[in-house]
Parts: structure tokens; C-alpha cells; sequence
């Protein structure tokens, strides 16, 4: 379907306050998938949506449903299924900022956490939003029904499908009423996808759009290869090493915005973190501490950096890879604004770095490799900020401090030169800022050299390296597996693990691979570094009931992994602690 180049929110059909609310949160334009969904959405028809990450599928659903449910009824009213607790947090952040001031109520469900209060808000919730798995057990438990949903929103459908969700998806849309309205959206559409559509939506109109260009060429952007475990301080180098003002620092979870945020406070930045479990007025306390220029750094989730429109933000960062081009965009198009020059900084892992070639291909802009910051640079910028707050001080006139200055020199018969060098060094030992010799360029020892050739040689992406040697082996560069002695005879399937990993451990859905159920045994595909953060925050997880260990796997004698306490250069062992977890018979 084919949009006007501008549409606004107001011409959609959609109620004054909801279109007030749009506006009040930074939504001037609908986007095209927003411009297609809503007002098929408004006619209660129902709807297959085709777009990508970041292009606005939130306010496309969530504005009509927000319409649809606001007056009258049984509740809950609508039902939205999201893949990761994650995005489940990120929408209900959307709705209650949509729906302020309505008559609506939002529940989240997810699992790792308590019921008895999810089972609260669900008697008094308009809305549900929840992951597969919780949505069962309480459907099981009866304490959600399903009898007066008149909207079931199903959101990321191929990210269901990908963590095994999809059975999940079948069961809960088949205990939903005839009649109620269903919203399908997916950035791709499977064939088993396609299935789920032909079955349970009736003559549902497709949408189809781009993602919306942004222009971003007035944004110079960089990207450093960065290990994952030295993100923080790669993060730290850059801020002392370059000149910059306000800086926007976007992590992929509610966990990695406060484990940042967290750090950089440690370390003496302003900093505070903008994520899915902020209150409104909260969210509007760190925004107004930003515009006031009492923070120098937020950290930030997608969704909850929606509406920021600060023009003194001269720095994006991405701390942790965008999955598309699409949020790519989205990220930096936050500085550089009103006309302004912004830069863009992307912390790529080694085993990231072709995804990083492949976005500067996709986008058709140069995206140069450069290194991370060295003490000589960061020596270098200090002494440039201490001059220029010298500079600003000398021209802000000052009559009484003259004037102090001449009673002081007169009664200790001081030199002037002597109290300048004393005050100037007072001032440096505050900052931290060194006035002798600059230390030797050294960057720190995780970090490599940019070799010619590292980056794309021009805008159209062409690959410097060709067929040349694969670069050297790098701890993030190998799969794993995580082992679970526990399988299908005890009725385990996928969306139990994944929602186990995602839930307990922080981890974002997206980078759980293959999960393999056997008789007895369960195995779990994950990166390196996953498995670490995994191991290092769980020793045990919660699926179906049962305590189940974790254990690192290696490839046995057969074709099967086996467990092992030693596969390779992690943190050995079945839990933190690198101990052995207690047997239990799983059999």
C-alpha cells in the first residue's frame, strides 16, 4: 500500500487524545507502516503487518487497540504476545505512555517472576501483554481468561517462531473467541507463519511497507572492534578521549542499561538510564536533567528512547549492535539534529564485525573502523577542556574576584604568576587532567591495531579483505552449548528453555540459538560470551517446575554432546561457582 509522503496522526481517525498523546511524545509523523495499519486496524478487519524492527509497529497497533478497548466491556479486553520479557517491558511502556489519562489498564505477564502479583494486575487489567509460556501457566491456572479478548495483537512472529514459540502461538490464539480481531506483524513471513495467518485470521488485509529512510549522512560514523567484556571500558576511553556534549548510549536490555548506568556511575559520570520499567514521570525526570545539561550520559533501550529530542546530544553510541539497519538508523538520527554535525560510535564484537560491513553496505555510507582512544588521547582532550574552561572563566569579567585576588597578592606578597600556576594546577588535580608529559599512544592490550584495509574502502561497501587469510581466532568467535538434564519425558519444549535463559539470566531472545530436546537431555546453542554471562548469573533454572542445573557441553564420543565441567577457556565448571550441581534424578 502505497502512503502520502507525510501523514499525519490526526488524519488517521484516531481519537484527539490519542493523537495528543502521539505528539506530546515526540510522534509528529506516522510512519508507512502506521499510516497502512491504523486505519485497517480501526475498522476492526484484521491485519497482517510486513515491517522491520524500528519502523513504529508499536504505535500501529497499540494506538487503535488503546482505541478499541477504552470504554466498556469484559475484561481483559486485548492480548498482546510478545516473544522476550524484553519487548513484552517495551511495549507496556508504549501503552501506558499512549494512555494517559484513559480508563486503561496494562498487565504484564512474563516468566522468572512472582505470581501473585502478576495475578492481581490481571484482575483489574483492559490489557495483556505477556511472553508465551506465563501466558499458559496462567491460562492453566485460571487465573487469566481469554472469553472477552476482542483484539489479539501477535507481535515479532518470526522471532516466535525462531525460539520455538509457535505452538504457544496456536494454543493461545485457538482459546481466544470467534470473531476477535487478530493483528499479525513480522519482519519476514515463513511458510509456518503463513499457516498461523490462514488459520486463525479471517480475510485479513496484508500491509506491506519499507522501513522509513532517515537521512543520516550528516553523521559521521565510526566503529571500534570491542570484546565484549571490555565494552565498559572501551565506553569509559571514549568519553574521556573525545570532545563531546551531551551522549546517548543505547543498550539492547533494561539489565545492560543499569549494569552500564550502574558502572559509569562508579566511575564519577553523570549518568542516568532511560528502559522499560521507568514510570512516565521518571522517564520526564531524567529527560529534563538532560535538557538542563545536569547529565552527560544516558543510556538508553529502543523503545524507551522514543520522543528524546535533545539538539546538544553530539554522540550516539551504540554499546551493543543493532539487529537491523533499520534501528541503526533510528539510534543516530537521534544527535545531529537542527541541523547540527553528530557522530555515531558502534561497538562491534570480532565475531560481529562482518555485520558491521554488511549495515555500511545496506546503508550506502562509509563506516570507518578507528581505534579505541589511547591515554595520549585522553591526556590530550583534558588539557583541551581545561583550556577552554580557562578561556571562558578569563572572559566572564570577575570584578570581585580581582578584586580579592589583588588584597590577597598585596597581604601574602605573592606573585601573580605563581598564584595563576598554583590555581591552574588545583584545578587539573580536580579533573584529573595531566599538565606534564603526555603518556606514550598506548591503547590497552584487548585492543588491535586498525589495519589498512579494516574498514569498507567507499560507500558502496566493497570488502577490503576478499579472499584473503581469515583474521586470527578470538575467544567470541566460537559456539557453545549449554546442557540441561532434563527433556521431552518430562515434557519440555523449546519456549520453556528460551523463556527460562531470557527471563532468569537477562538475555535477550535474539541471541539464544538452536535448542535440541532429547529424551533426557537438553542442549542450547549460544555464543561464547552468552554462556558466560549465562554461567555467571545462574547456576540453576526454573522449567516446569523444576530446579534444573546448568552445565557447559562439549562434543562426546558420539554424535550427541556430553557434559563437562572443563570445555574450554571459560569459567568451568556447572554454576559461578564452578562447582558440581547436586545430582537429581531428572530421569
Amino acid at each position: 500500500m502505497n502512503q502520502p509522503e507525510t501523514v499525519r496522526f490526526a488524519d488517521l481517525g484516531l481519537d484527539p487524545a490519542l493523537v495528543q498523546a502521539a505528539e506530546r511524545l515526540g510522534f509528529d509523523e506516522a510512519t508507512p507502516i502506521q499510516a497502512a495499519a491504523i486505519p485497517v486496524m480501526l475498522e476492526r478487519r484484521d491485519v497482517i503487518g510486513r515491517a522491520r524492527t524500528g519502523s513504529g509497529k508499536t504505535a500501529a497497533f497499540g494506538l487503535p487497540l488503546l482505541q478499541t478497548v477504552r470504554e466498556g466491556g469484559t475484561p481483559p479486553r486485548a492480548l498482546i504476545m510478545t516473544p522476550t520479557r524484553e519487548l513484552a517491558l517495551q511495549v507496556t511502556e508504549a501503552l501506558r505512555s499512549f494512555a494517559q489519562g484513559l480508563p486503561v489498564r496494562v498487565a504484564t505477564v512474563y516468566g522468572g517472576t512472582p505470581y501473585p502479583p502478576q495475578i492481581a494486575a490481571l484482575k483489574k487489567a483492559t490489557i495483556v501483554v505477556g511472553t508465551p509460556g506465563r501466558l499458559l501457566d496462567h491460562l492453566g491456572r485460571g487465573t487469566l481468561s481469554l472469553s472477552g479478548i476482542e483484539l489479539f495483537v501477535l507481535d515479532e512472529a518470526d522471532e516466535m517462531l525462531r525460539m520455538g514459540f509457535i505452538d504457544d502461538v496456536s494454543e493461545l490464539l485457538s482459546a481466544t473467541p470467534e470473531g476477535r480481531q487478530v493483528a499479525l506483524f513480522s519482519a519476514t513471513m515463513p511458510p509456518e507463519i503463513r499457516r498461523i495467518a490462514e488459520a486463525h485470521l479471517t480475510d485479513p488485509s496484508e500491509v506491506q511497507v519499507e522501513g522509513q529512510a532517515m537521512a543520516v549522512d550528516h553523521i559521521e560514523q565510526r566503529w571500534i572492534r570491542v570484546p565484549n567484556r571490555h565494552k565498559i571500558d572501551a565506553l569509559v576511553r571514549v568519553l574521556g578521549g573525545v570532545e563531546h556534549d551531551a551522549v546517548l548510549v543505547f543498550a539492547r536490555t533494561r539489565a545492560g542499561c543499569a549494569e552500564v548506568a550502574d558502572e559509569l556511575t562508579r566511575r564519577g559520570v553523570a549518568v542516568d538510564a532511560l528502559h522499560g520499567d521507568l514510570s512516565q514521570g521518571a522517564r520526564e525526570r531524567v529527560l529534563g536533567r538532560l535538557r538542563a545539561r545536569r547529565l552527560d550520559v544516558v543510556i538508553a533501550t529502543d523503545v524507551a528512547a522514543r520522543g528524546i529530542d535533545v539538539d546538544h546530544i553530539t554522540h550516539v553510541v551504540n554499546f551493543d549492535l543493532p539487529t537491523d539497519t533499520e534501528t541503526y538508523v533510528h539510534r543516530i538520527g537521534r544527535t545531529g539534529r537542527v541541523g547540527r554535525e553528530g557522530t555515531a560510535i558502534t561497538f562491534a564484537t570480532p565475531k560481529e564485525k562482518q555485520r558491521m560491513r554488511r549495515m555500511a553496505r545496506q546503508l550506502r555510507v562509509p563506516i570507518d573502523q578507528i581505534e579505541v582512544p589511547s591515554d595520549a588521547d585522553i591526556a590530550r582532550q583534558r588539557q583541551r577542556a581545561l583550556t577552554e574552561r580557562l578561556i571562558e572563566a578569563m572572559g566572564s569579567g570577575g570584578a570581585e574576584v580581582r578584586q580579592w585576588l589583588e588584597a590577597f597578592l598585596a597581604e601574602q606578597e605573592a606573585d601573580a604568576t605563581d598564584v595563576a600556576v598554583a590555581a591552574v594546577r588545583l584545578l587539573a588535580e580536580a579533573q584529573g587532567t595531566p599538565l606534564g608529559t603526555i603518556p606514550e599512544e598506548s591503547a590497552p592490550g584487548w585492543a588491535r591495531p586498525v589495519r589498512r584495509g579494516d574498514a569498507p574502502r567507499d560507500a558502496r561497501g566493497s570488502d577490503p579483505e576478499g579472499p584473503s587469510r581469515p583474521a586470527p581466532p578470538d575467544e567470541d568467535d566460537n559456539e557453545v552449548q549449554l546442557f540441561f538434564p532434563v527433556g521431552r519425558r518430562r515434557n519440555v519444549r523449546p519456549s520453556d528453555v528460551v523463556g527460562a535463559l531470557t527471563n532468569e539470566a537477562g538475555i535477550d531472545g535474539r541471541r539464544i540459538g538452536r535448542v535440541q530436546i532429547l529424551d533426557r537431555k537438553t542442549f542450547v546453542g549460544v555464543s561464547r560470551e552468552v554462556a558466560t554471562l549465562i554461567l555467571d548469573r545462574l547456576s540453576h533454572v526454573q522449567i516446569r517446575g523444576n530446579d534444573v542445573p546448568i552445565a557447559l557441553a562439549r562434543p562426546g564420543t558420539g554424535r550427541r554432546p556430553a557434559p563437562s565441567r572443563r570445555p574450554g577457556p571459560l569459567r568451568r565448571g556447572q554454576g559461578p561457582g564452578g562447582g558440581k550441581p547436586p545430582r537429581r534424578n531428572w530421569r
